[in-house]
């Protein structure tokens, strides 16, 4: 669904690379074949901030290199085999780059989940512009317009908190998930190798038993 919203720019031979729609909350859950560099855009404007948080989900080791790069090709973040992290940098006019780099792994690929947060994008300024259009003769109002629009602006604010935590925590969810279904698995698969192994023995200390009996009755013949 939100391969709909990325549309491919040039990137570094080997990479593949996309940009957002604008927008103030973006997630998105993609695979990372082994040996492989995903590379995404992200527009800014001048005194913005971007945040980023992404998690590892599935894939032996759990672990990828990410990078961040600002519109001058700068590296402001390098996480080298890391499982999850979060950055926030103050931002300047110009696409920024960050990459998840899997080039490391010529096996495993990794399940990757990250999320963008962006802030002061120029919206919220624009609305309350509007807003005072109709700020007008608001003296006689026992609550000023202002008032409302900073009391929505805040439950605004908490609800997009509330929708970010519900994200993670299902990240967080799906991450478990994958390393108890691996985990059993594993159990599964070792007990299947103890019950072959005791089955083996088991045979061979009948096998030697009953040569033990045989040889006794010979030697007396």
């Amino acid at each position: 669904l939100l391969w709909g919203c990325l549309a491919p720019l040039l990137s570094p031979p080997g990479a593949a690379a996309a940009e957002f729609s604008p927008s103030l909350d973006s997630d998105f859950t993609f695979t990372l074949p082994a040996g492989r560099k995903e590379c995404f855009y992200q527009p800014m404007r001048k005194e913005a901030s971007l945040e980023l948080e992404y998690q590892v989900l599935d894939g032996a080791g759990l672990d990828v290199d990410f990078h961040l790069l600002s519109p001058k090709g700068e590296t402001l973040v390098f996480d080298e085999r890391k499982s999850d992290g979060v950055h926030t940098v103050e931002t300047e006019d110009g696409d920024y780059m960050f990459c998840f780099d899997n080039t490391f792994s010529t096996i495993s690929e990794k399940v990757i989940f990250f999320e963008l947060i962006l802030d002061n994008m120029g919206e919220d300024g624009e609305d309350q512009e509007d807003w005072k259009k109709y700020v007008t003769g608001t003296d006689l109002l026992d609550m000023k317009l202002e008032d409302i629009l900073e009391s929505i602006n805040s439950v605004k604010a908490r609800l997009s908190k509330s929708v970010q935590i519900q994200t993670l925590l299902r990240a967080f969810e799906a991450r478990d998930r994958n390393i108890q279904e691996s985990n059993f698995d594993r159990v599964n698969f070792w007990s299947m190798v103890n019950l072959a192994v005791m089955v083996v023995v088991s045979a061979v200390q009948v096998y030697m038993l009953k040569s033990l009996f045989e040889d006794k009755r010979k030697s007396r013949t």
